[in-house]
């Protein structure tokens, strides 16, 4: 007995010291970004400059990082799957994203949830991949092994992308708040907004493109804090005499949309909601019902089973000076990813 009770005690000192090491090795190895960082620009094109009076088409996706598409489920919304989908379901799922957005031809194309270095995709570069001219990247979830759950994750470089053919002047990764501490912040997402600065011909303005990615997995504190510090920049710019548009994915739903599409599935993740009055006035939040944007990932995907979970979290802001033609969410039936990407045109004014 005694002899047991000492194996046992050394195994268990031997789990709390590899546990102390993981978590020393990824506190020194936390992504730490600035509050602010410029970033690369790859140009790969020479579209010119955007043009007002002009329609502009704009497409915003997050594409799951080509992980989570129709029969795909994921441990956090309260499925079972842990890990990625298998290298030919991953290149499938893939090779579906890369063809849709070739054949919409979009002006603009911002999408979130694009790895570079991910052992979940089996360290693709995703954006080289999905860029139309030229592109940026910003890093918003980089983590050299994200230890959880069994089998973990591991290796995570992940953000958000944002291309064109039309010229970029500048582009920045702006920090959002964090509502995760330590430790739980060393393998935790660690959003940002990916903002991309574009001239405009004749006018001394900027086009001022704004991709996001809003919190998820947090008590709701994060995504308000968020929330609040994307509707101070974005008032700013305009401020300043800029167009802006921003986008993405919200991980809150828009007003109105739970009318439509009702939380059904209250034991799992719940989003947030965004309320009309956030926005300054003549600002509007531009979205679509039509189709949700968004499904639960409790289990694999279908559209006849009534406990399906559809959401709208995915949509747009657009500033006074930017006239709103039409938006439109282009139902796939969450072939390739758990959102479905969503369409707008719009004109500068």
């Amino acid at each position: 007995m005694k002899k047991f009770l000492k194996v046992l005690l050394w195994i268990l000192l031997a789990v709390v010291v590899l546990a102390g090491g993981l978590i020393a090795w990824l506190s020194i190895a936390e992504y730490k970004p600035a509050p602010v960082v410029e970033l690369d620009i790859s140009r790969t094109a020479d579209g010119g400059k955007l043009q007002l009076d002009k329609e502009l088409s704009v497409l915003s996706w997050n594409i799951g990082y080509a992980g989570l598409g129709k029969g795909s489920d994921f441990f956090m919304d309260g499925g079972k799957d842990v890990k990625s989908a298998d290298k030919e379901t991953f290149t499938s799922y893939l090779n579906g994203i890369e063809n849709f957005i070739e054949q919409q031809d979009a002006d603009l194309v911002m999408l979130q949830e694009v790895d570079t270095n991910s052992s979940r995709t089996y360290s693709t570069n995703e954006a080289e991949i999905l860029a139309q001219g030229n592109y940026v990247h910003a890093l918003n979830y980089s983590c050299p092994f994200v230890p959880y759950p069994m089998p973990p994750i591991g290796k995570v470089h992940s953000g958000l992308l944002t291309t064109t053919a039309y010229e970029i002047n500048s582009a920045q990764r702006i920090a959002l708040p964090c509502p995760f501490s330590w430790p739980m912040s060393t393998a935790n997402l660690k959003r940002c907004l990916l903002v991309s600065r574009m001239p405009i011909e004749g006018s001394d303005k900027e086009l001022v493109l704004v991709n996001l990615h809003l919190e998820a997995y947090d008590d709701g504190e994060g995504k308000i804090a968020q929330t609040k510090m994307l509707r101070e920049f974005v008032e700013e710019e305009y401020l300043k005499g800029n167009y802006v548009i921003a986008g993405g994915d919200f991980n809150q739903t828009f007003p109105g949309t739970l009318d439509i599409f009702p939380i059904v599935q209250n034991d799992y993740w719940v989003p947030g909601v965004l309320d009309s009055s956030f926005l300054p006035e003549g600002w509007e939040f531009t979205y679509d019902t039509s189709a949700p944007t968004c499904r639960l990932l409790n289990q694999p995907y279908d559209r006849s089973d009534p406990s399906t979970q559809h959401y709208v979290i995915d949509g747009f802001i657009l500033s006074p000076n930017v006239q709103l033609n039409s938006v439109e969410n282009i139902d796939l039936e969450f072939e390739n990813s758990d959102h479905n990407p969503v369409m707008l045109s719009v004109t500068l004014k």
